[in-house]
């Protein structure tokens, strides 16, 4: 019985990859931006490798979801519009980010 539940607990525990380099991680030059913006960004409120909460939700696995944790479909159009325009507390992110940082923003996000 002890040896299940340390077995699942592990299972569901896995590498922190937050402390992984670009290399490590396999991202090229546009992703590795895109999470340099994440970084600054983003990570005061999002967990990228894990689906735990911080102020907002974990994004693991975002884009191999079938739906955001707002219930819209994961895909770029609504994951885009999220990161633009905000949502609940989330706030909007239009104003500050170049098209270029979008860009390389989604390309990271796809990573995770």
């Amino acid at each position: 019985m002890m040896a299940a539940l340390v077995a699942f607990l592990v299972a569901g525990c896995g590498p922190n990859r937050a402390g992984e380099s670009d290399a490590q991680l396999g991202l090229n030059a546009e992703q590795s931006v895109g999470r340099a913006v994440f970084n600054e960004r983003c990570a005061s409120c999002h967990y990228p490798y894990s689906s735990s909460s911080l102020h907002g939700p974990g994004l693991d696995k975002l884009y191999r979801k079938k739906y955001l944790p707002s219930g819209l479909p994961a895909n770029d159009r609504f994951v885009t519009q999220t990161i633009l325009s905000g949502r609940g507390m989330m706030p909007a992110e239009g104003a500050t980010l170049s098209d270029e940082q979008l860009r390389e923003l989604i390309a990271y996000l796809h990573t995770l």
